[in-house]
């Protein structure tokens, strides 16, 4: 598949000092929940993005052809996304897509084009924001305000944003092979999965033949 020229390249060499301080830091200290906030307010510890960048022109079609009729909005003339996969165990999963989820928005994606899933452990945000109910946690779904956090088992609730981000955190492997496959058709240009790439490699075999 094509790489995406905007976005960061989070290969499996994981080179630079992200990568090598991610690795040779100590056992990460339990997250702070996070407190209330409303829908507008940046998320703790990066800078308040800038304005939307406007979506690439559409490729034109060829010299001398043109697209047969009816074609045009053909679910499955959108190309698929691109896949990275970042190396990590099971305990470091969520810290790896926290890394990544770094990367993208120091790169410029703004915190409303991001989903992050999990497949153990819920993020301390979706635990917390659903201690006040589920209609309020999916509300700020729906606004687009900020990075959402969801369990891959709610998965095909989520809606599509250009990047997903998957933490196999945990959980099982019957479910995350389901929900493998839908967050890549949730994923507009990019999938992220953190996590054993053998396992994960096994898991989307399994998810195609779900």
């Amino acid at each position: 598949m094509p790489l995406i020229p905007e976005e960061p390249q989070i290969h499996e060499s994981a080179q630079g000092p992200r990568a090598t301080a991610a690795a040779g830091r100590p056992a990460s200290t339990p997250r702070p929940v996070p407190g209330p906030r409303s829908a507008a307010s940046p998320r703790p510890g990066h800078p308040v993005p800038g304005p939307a960048r406007p979506a690439p022109p559409k490729p034109r079609p060829a010299a001398g052809k043109s697209p047969a009729a009816g074609t045009e909005n053909r679910s499955d003339q959108r190309s698929a996304p691109q896949l990275q996969l970042i190396p990590a165990p099971v305990d470091g999963a969520l810290d790896a897509a926290e890394e990544a989820l770094d990367l993208l928005l120091e790169s410029g994606r703004t915190p409303g084009e991001v989903l992050v899933l999990t497949t153990g452990e819920q993020h301390p945000w979706a635990a917390h924001e659903l201690s006040f109910g589920e209609a309020a946690y999916w509300a700020q779904q729906d606004t687009a305000d900020d990075v959402f956090f969801a369990d891959a088992s709610a998965v095909e609730r989520a809606a599509p944003r250009p990047v997903v981000i998957v933490a196999v955190n945990g959980g099982d492997d019957e479910a995350t092979a389901r929900a493998l496959p839908v967050a890549m058709a949730r994923a507009g240009a990019l999938l992220v999965v953190c996590g054993d790439p053998q396992r994960i490699t096994a898991l989307l075999g399994a998810g195609a033949g779900v």
